[in-house]
């Protein structure tokens, strides 16, 4: 049903490198006129266009006692998330182009905020790359480390045909394999079989982060491969990045722009992750190259486990936390620390997502453009166990303060979170991707 027009009015709009007043008309869910104002320097209430997560894991199916699709993308929604983009390391692994449309079958009727599932690579599911329609698919998901059941690919020859033919983005997950299985025989050895949390940046080094890389790296370039890099963890692999390159790109994860290694006394394994938190001088590097253009998007690996699946040491407990409902407001008060600017913070989270994957008509506060946007207040207040959406029900942010809370969500012009509830079903849409802006 078509959503009749409203007006969000005087609100300072942060969008394309600018901050001014304006009221924003919505009409059938797009954006039907911004009407500029006096801007009033009004710093404490601000619209923006809705964040696009492009890594995240809403475990869902086979894992649903952690996460289901409507939870998670609830979650995503009172965090002022509108899209997401899922990966395929579920139940039964999305390594297939009908196990794809599967899912998008099931995700239909059940999101709160807009979706896309990457195809993951095998090293024997070629042909189903090759088949790839690209505007169907935001991009295909390579396990070059760190892997479970049968989606590492980490010899060469696999690797190059995956670069060569893919018809889309590949984003790769970068460890040497080779490197971590000799860290854990020598942890082991020294430590047990479950060694502490705290030698999960030791076991996972730079090293192991730093080879793979440089191999994605380098086949992307001699395949002429469209290449985006998840989470990047290390000083070291952020020399491997032009700020000017259109094709070879790189991500950084909310958590590693948070936590550091000193973290794992207080927060244990609720911060232990794949590839691991490391150290302040690699956190300090990746927030630098926030602003130097080597980083080109911000994301969340959002990945919910229970509290029970993450007891145990660095081996034992399960790797992943859930952060997409706290993203906006972490990386906002990274703005007012200093790290980035308000205008490269949307730029990171709205607007490179939105071109890197192709995604049309999103992304932007611009007329004609799906009305996906998200209204914050400087309001501080601090994270507690009661106001966490995920199904998992817990999150590192515990106890901390933040500055900025998300007020209002929505998507495709509708209200989807309104400051204390859900005024709307699941109604999110299924994304395609274009090959413009």
């Amino acid at each position: 049903m078509a959503v009749s027009r409203y007006t969000i009015e005087n609100v300072t709009v942060v969008n394309e490198g600018e901050c001014f007043g304006a009221s924003v008309s919505i009409e059938d869910g797009r954006i039907a006129e911004i009407k500029k104002q006096p801007y009033k320097d009004d710093m404490d209430v601000l619209l923006l266009p809705g964040i696009i997560d492009g890594h995240v894991h809403m475990r869902e199916p086979g894992l649903t006692h952690k996460a289901t699709m409507e939870s998670e993308t609830r979650t995503a929604a009172r965090g002022g998330v509108t899209s997401v983009l899922d990966m395929p390391n579920v139940v039964p692994q999305t390594t297939s182009l009908q196990l794809l449309e599967e899912r998008y079958a099931l995700a239909e009727g059940r999101c709160h905020v807009n979706y896309g599932f990457y195809l993951g690579a095998t090293n024997d599911n070629l042909e189903d790359i090759k088949q790839l329609d690209p505007t169907r698919c935001p991009g295909v998901k390579l396990f070059m480390g760190s892997s479970t059941g049968g989606m590492l690919v980490d010899r060469e020859t696999p690797l190059r045909q995956i670069f060569r033919h893919s018809p889309t983005l590949v984003m790769t997950h970068c460890e040497d394999t080779t490197r971590i299985n000799a860290n854990i025989a020598a942890a082991r050895k020294q430590y047990g079989d479950d060694p502490d949390v705290r030698l999960h940046p030791v076991i996972r080094d730079h090293e192991a982060c730093l080879r793979s890389t440089e191999l994605a790296v380098r086949l992307a370039r001699e395949e002429e491969a469209r290449l985006h890099v998840a989470h990047i963890t290390t000083a070291q692999e952020l020399e491997l990045f032009n700020p000017d390159s259109k094709t070879i790109t790189a991500e950084a994860c909310v958590p590693h722009l948070l936590f550091t290694d000193a973290d794992y006394d207080t927060l244990g394994t609720r911060i232990k992750c794949n590839p691991a938190v490391k150290t302040k001088a690699d956190r300090d590097a990746l927030r630098l190259a926030l602003t130097d253009g080597r980083i080109r998007t911000i994301a969340t690996d959002h990945a919910p486990h229970l509290l029970s699946e993450k007891q145990g040491g660095c081996l034992r407990a399960m790797s992943g936390m859930p952060m997409v409902q706290f993203s906006l407001p972490a990386v906002l008060s990274l703005v007012s620390e200093g790290v980035l600017t308000l205008e490269r913070a949307v730029e990171l989270m709205c607007h490179n997502p939105a071109r890197l994957y192709h995604i049309k008509e999103r992304g932007f506060i611009r007329e004609g453009y799906h009305a996906d946007l998200v209204l914050v207040r400087r309001k501080p207040w601090t994270v507690t166990t009661d106001c966490i959406e995920s199904l998992c029900k817990w999150s590192p942010l515990e106890g901390r303060m933040l500055e900025w809370q998300v007020e209002k969500t929505w998507v495709g012009g509708r209200l989807v979170w309104d400051g204390t509830s859900f005024p709307s079903p699941p109604q999110g849409k299924r994304l395609f991707f274009s090959h413009t802006e």
